[in-house]
């Protein structure tokens, strides 16, 4: 008999173990956004839910209540630098991504509460920033999923699609004022007859139409050398400037001034340069 009870309490033991070890598809998966914006890295991690037939907004997830913003455990979204939501900062970290949805406007909330189950012990008093936005109508959406459809070196707008309702918020880093303020110290640091980073920080200041920074560098660059490289982007502030008989004159010399192995480089500059002749 007692031989018996062990045998069956081994059994239970094992059967146990063997539950804890079985692994289910969930009704609803996860899943995980990544984006670089700028120099931030943002990730948030959700599980998504299907219509799967349901009225959602307003029956499956009720109006001006709570809702941990996907199924399972509450969605969490990560920043590794510090940025702003709508005006508001946030510091860098992780934080549940709760919202409230209503009829007309809902709200975006980042809470501190980032690890539990949904949002049955969402506490207001840990909210760190809360912004009202706009929903808008949408193509239909069998699964809840987050997206990132426009985007610049600062800021990212992120969407969240479900059903036919789609509802925005954007995300500002601020990523090109610490870019120029990383490139300042950097070229503070480095020694005069060098033209490489200059030019690489005027580049980036041209591009994100930061003209003063972008002069100032181009100008330490071409001090040093006047190459290919550094006439071409010279070329291209004189055509943003309207100065478009300079600007070809410094395309001709910049082209002048390449080496055998650049035929790849001088063939692009005359392609984006051909129509300023006309």
């Amino acid at each position: 008999m007692r031989k018996s009870i062990l045998i069956c309490m081994t059994l239970l033991v094992a059967s146990a173990a063997a539950a804890q070890q079985l692994r289910l598809p969930r009704p609803s998966p996860s899943a995980t956004l990544m984006q670089t914006v700028g120099l931030t890295d943002m990730t948030i991690k959700y599980s998504r839910p299907g219509v799967k037939g349901r009225q959602v907004f307003g029956g499956l997830v009720p109006y001006d209540q709570v809702w941990r913003t996907g199924a399972n455990e509450a969605t969490t979204i990560t920043f590794s630098e510090d940025v702003t939501i709508h005006g508001q900062k946030l510091p860098k970290g992780t934080y549940a991504l709760f919202t409230v949805p209503g009829r007309d406007s809902w709200d975006v909330v980042f809470n501190k509460q980032g690890e539990q189950w949904g949002a049955f012990n969402y506490d207001k008093t840990q909210d760190v920033v809360r912004v009202k936005v706009k929903p808008e109508k949408a193509e239909f959406r069998e699964w809840m999923g987050f997206a990132v459809p426009e985007m610049t070196t600062d800021t990212a707008k992120v969407v969240l699609r479900w059903d036919t309702v789609a509802v925005p918020f954007t995300v500002d880093t601020g990523s090109v004022e610490r870019a120029l303020a990383a490139s300042k110290t950097a070229i503070a640091a480095i020694d005069n007859s060098r033209w490489q980073l200059p030019l690489r920080a005027a580049d980036f200041a041209f591009n994100n139409n930061r003209m003063d920074e972008a002069k100032m560098w181009l100008d330490q660059a071409l001090a040093v050398k006047e190459n290919t490289a550094t006439l071409w982007l010279k070329a291209r502030m004189l055509n943003k400037q309207g100065q478009k008989a300079d600007a070809v004159r410094t395309v001709d010399n910049a082209i002048a001034a390449a080496a055998p192995d650049q035929k790849d480089f001088v063939s692009e500059i005359k392609r984006l340069s051909e129509g300023w002749r006309k």
